[in-house]
């Protein structure tokens, strides 16, 4: 079943009197629990359709819809509410909160979840603190853990909220080769766990492989998949 859909997406951006196409008539189907890439040269396309997904830009034209509902058509207080409760976020350069320690920075997208009593909140954050192995660390500061340390905390604070979809912005560019590999090992076996949806916009050959379908793209169009097409 579909989570995810693009149906002939463009999106324009006006520089000065220049207008970039970054996005010129996408069409993609994702399905819950895929693994999936997104690849393509600087400039191709893929961060616009990666923020696209997010809920963080709207297409010029076109339709997303995610979880079924047509995305376009929201105010920004109702895409703001979609991306706190639909979707998790992991960046490359981390985005933790340097005043925070481990466990108040993966805490911390649950404060805005008002229904939830502090019992409640302590055993998420408990379980997605073991999930990814920092048992260690709770009272850590960022700038007291290694970079593949800060990544896996930025992994649990995205899946703290049990989001529909994890979108992850080049997650390993800053990490050396050999903790990319573990961080990407640990999403997959998160992936086929849990079964939560992973989209990442990537350069990373081992993501690529470790994917389940790789969407390719160029000048702002889709030009072909590695793997299964769904």
């Amino acid at each position: 079943m579909s989570v995810v859909e693009l149906a002939d997406v463009r999106k324009s951006y006006k520089l000065g009197d220049t207008v970039v196409e970054a996005l010129r008539g996408v069409s993609v189907s994702i399905d819950k629990g895929e693994f999936l890439a997104i690849a393509g040269p600087s400039g191709s396309g893929k961060s616009t359709l990666l923020n696209m997904l997010g809920c963080i830009d709207v297409p010029s034209s076109g339709r997303v819809t995610i979880d079924g509902a047509d995305v376009g058509g929201l105010s920004d207080r109702e895409l703001t509410r979609y991306r706190r409760t639909k979707i998790g976020f992991i960046f490359q350069s981390f985005n933790l909160i340097p005043v925070l320690d481990v466990y108040e920075n993966i805490e911390f997208p649950l404060l805005v979840k008002s229904k939830l009593t502090r019992k409640e909140r302590e055993a998420l954050v408990m379980r997605f603190i073991e999930e990814v192995g920092l048992d260690d660390r709770i009272k850590n500061k960022p700038n007291e853990l290694s970079g593949g340390q800060r990544q896996r905390v930025a992994i649990a604070r995205a899946l703290v909220t049990r989001p529909l979809i994890v979108l992850a912005d080049e997650p390993t560019a800053n990490l050396d080769s050999g903790t990319g590999i573990r961080i990407v090992e640990l999403m997959r076996s998160i992936n086929e766990s849990d079964k939560t949806t992973f989209i990442f916009s990537t350069h990373d050959a081992h993501i690529m492989r470790e994917a389940k379908r790789v969407i390719n793209v160029l000048d702002g169009k889709v030009v072909g998949y590695d793997g299964a097409e769904v």
